[in-house]
C-alpha cells in the first residue's frame, strides 16, 4: 500500500484472504463433493473474517469454471456447501470462457480480472454458456456482462492432483 501510493499508482482492490489446500484424490478429477475446494475457500474466507469480513458479503466469484462436467459439478456443489443460502445470490463466472485455460497463469489473471470487477462494476460472463448443466444451478452470468456494485470477491483455482487455491480482495478504501 505504501509502495503504490508513494508512487501515485492507483490501487484497484486490497487482498484481504487466501486459501490453499491439497485434496491429492486423483491426478485428473476433483473430488466429487468438492472436498479441497470446500476447504482452500473456507480457509480464504477465515482469513478474511479477521478483517470482518463475512461470506454474505461476497459478492461475485470467478469460478475455476473449466466447462467439464466432474469439475463444473464438484464446484458448484463446495461453493454451496460453503456459502449455503448465499451461493444463490452470488454472482458467478468463469472468464477461462473468454481467456482459455491459462494453466499456472490462470490464479494472477483471475485474481486482476476480480480487482477490474471491483473498480469497474461489471460482472464479465460466461460466454457461450447456453445450456447450463441442472446440477450447476447457481447464477454463473451467462452469455453478456452484467453491472452491479462489487465489494467483495472471490477467485478460485483448482488445478490437477487437487491443488487449490483461492484468493479475495475487497474494494479498497
Amino acid at each position: 500500500e505504501e509502495h503504490a501510493k508513494a508512487r501515485g499508482a492507483r490501487i484497484y482492490a486490497e487482498v484481504i484472504g487466501y486459501g490453499s489446500s491439497a485434496d491429492a484424490y486423483s491426478m485428473a478429477a476433483p473430488h466429487e463433493n468438492g472436498r479441497g475446494a470446500v476447504d482452500a475457500m473456507s480457509m480464504a474466507l477465515r482469513k478474511a473474517g479477521e478483517l470482518g469480513v463475512t461470506s454474505e458479503q461476497v459478492d461475485y466469484i470467478n469460478a475455476h469454471g473449466t466447462a467439464t462436467r466432474l469439475n463444473d459439478v464438484s464446484e458448484t456443489l463446495a461453493i454451496k456447501q460453503v456459502f449455503g443460502e448465499h451461493a444463490y445470490n452470488v454472482d458467478i463466472s468463469s472468464t477461462k470462457s473468454m481467456t482459455g485455460h491459462l494453466l499456472g497463469g490462470a490464479g494472477a489473471l483471475e485474481t486482476m480480472i476480480c480487482a477490474k470487477v471491483i473498480s469497474e462494476s461489471i460482472i464479465p460472463p460466461t460466454i457461450n454458456l447456453t445450456d447450463q448443466d441442472p446440477e450447476c444451478d447457481l447464477h454463473y452470468t451467462p452469455l453478456v456482462p452484467k453491472k452491479a456494485e462489487v465489494n467483495v470477491t472471490l477467485s478460485n483455482s483448482f488445478g490437477f492432483g487437487g491443488h487449490n487455491a483461492c484468493v479475495m480482495l475487497r474494494k479498497y478504501a
